[in-house]
């Protein structure tokens, strides 16, 4: 665990649940400083746990946070590695709490499977690129979109998965979903909230993403050059993604 700031305004835990890149290494110092600079305000306490290499909060601790963010990770969330279990556990743990529990790619499908519903490999293949999201804005009781009037009714996001949720855990509510993908956005109450897509992404990560996969042989070379050449053409709505994440996140 790594307490980076002192806590003054609320305190939240990354589960981070992939390695860091050499390229995010080189250029942020970690993938724990990409989302804190995305989702972290000046005053707050955030800390870092690498779950992925079996480092978890203990179960004293957990009152302390305000709320807790999983991370994307190259691993699929329908695994059967030691800590994916431990991690869903915790999961289940946290929700009983009615903690406030963010998951990203491999985070939101990870609540989704902990949580009782059902996730496997995307029946359409990969989505590399930027996203139209279409937001669902008029169910209740998610409150976090009533705070938001001026968000549009559709937004761009980056993403970067082959696998995704089927199907959604009892009591969830499906608040955005794309002609890719069907469940891009799902809550349970006000305490849970699962995003497919990356909002703390920035181009320049996903760019160098698709190069290692390319690289790996994990998708061909035409696909890449697609990818690549479209990303050139919009940019995502990161600061609307910010502002739902941070909203969420901090109750307001």
């Amino acid at each position: 665990m790594k307490a980076e700031k002192e806590s003054r305004s609320g305190s939240y835990a990354l589960l981070l649940a992939a390695r860091d890149s050499d390229y995010v290494k080189k250029v942020y110092g970690g993938y724990f400083n990409v989302f804190v600079a995305a989702f972290g305000e000046e005053g707050e306490r955030w800390d870092l746990y690498r779950v992925v290499e079996g480092e978890f909060p203990g179960m004293d601790d957990l009152q302390s946070y305000d709320g807790f963010v999983v991370s994307g990770s190259p691993y699929n969330a329908y695994g059967n590695d030691y800590w994916i279990m431990k991690l869903c556990f915790l999961l289940q743990t946290l929700d009983a709490m009615e903690k406030k529990v963010l998951g990203i790619c491999f985070g939101h499908q990870v609540l989704c499977r902990a949580l009782g519903g059902k996730v496997g490999k995307a029946y359409t293949g990969w989505d590399i690129g930027l996203r139209k999201v279409k937001i669902v804005k008029d169910l209740a009781p998610f409150s976090i979109l009533n705070y938001l009037d001026d968000m549009p009714p559709a937004l761009s996001i980056i993403e970067c998965h082959q696998d995704e949720v089927w199907e959604v855990p009892s009591g969830a509510e499906v608040i955005a979903y794309s002609d890719k993908t069907g469940v891009e956005m799902f809550t349970i109450g006000g305490h849970v909230l699962g995003i497919q897509g990356h909002p703390e992404y920035s181009k320049d990560i996903l760019l160098n993403l698709i190069d290692r996969l390319f690289n790996s042989n994990f998708i061909e070379k035409g696909f890449a050059e697609n990818t690549r050449s479209a990303l050139q053409l919009v940019e995502p709505d990161r600061k609307c993604w910010e502002k739902i994440c941070k909203t969420f996140l901090k109750g307001r």
